[in-house]
């Protein structure tokens, strides 16, 4: 366990990241005193933290005796909280890097969007040697680490800048429903086997907040994402019903995409695809996340690697001409070559865009919740695989657009989405950039309203039980409404 004394103000929140990044295998134990605490430090090894006004002083003590110590003085004024926040990160950072004799690919940058700040700066039109110095002194990035930043950055900006994405906003639609729960997933997720009978339900309710949501918002409508779960776990007539009262409600015609995913090939046959086809669908997902079987029975995935490539041809026979495929690097047991198999099997097939995450496990996923099932399946070199998808992207003509990071990733890494030129996702770039308004309906959906003129972001949150969110529709489309009767007219 690494134990922390923190004494002085309450940055414990950002405190907690950095440190799990430099051992993730640690519990952490922070405890915070508003003065110095009387009792006797731990006889285990303990870091202690003392924040003032104008600096910052770490401890290291083992068994009461002092082993390192570092200080930093402030001398920037204003003295806002970020730039106390980001010097506070740096001075741990160097004591915690030095002690650990390792560095982190991202530095002190532990939130989930990097490449926000870039992106921003390219728009004020700040050149990229500059970007490059403040990444690397502020928060002490990898050269590797910047230039993706900046790569993904200027391929989003030259995306948004044809969209006019500030007089828009874009629609979420989540289906949670799955036929069977990965081991890794923790998304709001519900096994066809277990709850279909609320499926039916489910779509009323959600019909009635799509009906609302078309009338709250006088903006163009943008984008539509259709996501889960997976979507196309619905059966044939539910999902038809679905798009249909999407068209109904929002007119699928001039959107500039909609995506639906059908990530799970168990869950597609040919009258979906059709469906899909002929409803305008512009853009889906079909994710291995491995091509290995044995990898696959592990992680709970219920179908076969053959059923992938079966469902990714037939959706090419149909004529979906704009197919993402994830995959997934650090699934227990995989190593390096697992991944190049993966990435071979997905050559052949060509999809027009590839989105590779680096595992996080999250605290109510199976891999979490039973880890010591898993102990002994760990994924060696994960960095190594990371290396391996980037060079298979660059060999294969798939730039990288977009880009977000999470928490307890493996390796302190990140999640990229790589496309073929005009087959980008544009609501994930609107999503991870919060460069739009994303109205978000179904269960745990997390309305994100964005008030430009203002910098300023707020969310409006609906209960992620299924069960909840069919008999509290109404409070669900309350909460919205509520909160843009005093907002609309500032969106």
């Amino acid at each position: 366990m690494i134990q922390l004394m923190m004494i002085g103000e309450d940055y414990e929140q950002d405190i907690a990241p950095l440190l799990k990044s430099f051992y993730p295998k640690e519990e952490i134990n922070i405890i915070k005193y508003q003065t110095e605490p009387e009792q006797a430090l731990s006889t285990e090894t303990t870091h202690v933290l003392r924040l003032f006004q104008d600096r910052f002083e770490v401890f290291l003590y083992e068994k009461d005796n002092l082993k390192k110590r570092e200080e930093e003085i402030l001398t920037e004024s204003p003295l806002t909280r970020s730039i106390y926040r980001n010097a506070l990160l740096r001075v741990l950072y160097r004591f915690l890097s030095e002690d650990t004799n390792q560095s982190l690919p991202w530095g002190i940058m532990t939130g989930i969007r990097p490449t926000k700040q870039v992106l921003e700066r390219l728009e004020e039109g700040t050149k990229e040697e500059e970007i490059k110095k403040y990444l690397k002194e502020e928060y002490y990035c990898s050269d590797e680490k910047i230039a993706l930043s900046l790569n993904v950055a200027k391929r989003e900006h030259e995306i948004l800048k044809d969209l006019n994405y500030q007089e828009g906003y874009s629609i979420y639609i989540g289906i949670p429903f799955c036929p069977s729960t990965c081991h890794y997933c923790s998304f709001t997720s519900y096994p066809l086997e277990r709850f279909e009978h609320l499926v039916e339900p489910y779509l009323m309710a959600l019909t009635k907040e799509m009906e609302y949501a078309s009338t709250c918002i006088e903006k163009p409508l943008s984008t539509i994402y259709v996501g889960g779960g997976t979507p196309t776990t619905l059966s044939v007539k539910q999902l038809e019903y679905l798009l249909t009262k999407v068209d109904q409600y929002f007119g699928i015609n001039g959107l500039k995409e909609l995506t639906v995913e059908a990530g799970r090939p168990d869950s597609i046959t040919r009258e979906k695809l059709e469906i899909l086809k002929d409803f305008g669908v512009s853009r889906i997902s079909i994710n291995p996340q491995s091509m290995r079987q044995k990898t696959l029975d592990l992680i709970g995935r219920k179908h076969t690697a053959t059923q992938i490539e079966e469902a990714f041809y037939l959706a090419r026979e149909i004529g979906h001409d704009n197919i993402n495929m994830d995959i997934i690097i650090g699934l227990s047991g995989e190593n390096p070559s697992d991944v190049l198999y993966t990435l071979d099997k997905i050559k052949s097939m060509n999809p027009d865009s590839l989105t590779v995450h680096t595992l996080a496990i999250k605290r109510a996923a199976r891999l979490n919740t039973q880890r010591e099932q898993y102990k002994d399946m760990e994924a060696v070199r994960v960095s190594d695989m990371l290396s391996e998808t980037v060079l298979f992207a660059n060999e294969n003509d798939y730039h990288p657009y977009y880009l977000y990071r999470q928490k307890n990733m493996a390796e302190n890494l990140e999640n990229v989405g790589y496309a073929r030129h005009g087959k980008e996702g544009i609501y994930n770039i609107l999503i991870m950039e919060e460069k739009q308004t994303i109205l978000a309906l179904g269960a745990g959906g997390s309305s994100k309203f964005v008030f430009h003129k203002e910098n300023r972001i707020e969310r409006v949150e609906n209960v992620k039980s299924v069960m909840d969110y069919t008999e509290r529709i109404d409070e669900m489309i309350q909460r919205k409404k509520d909160f843009l009767r005093n907002s609309i007219k500032d969106l």
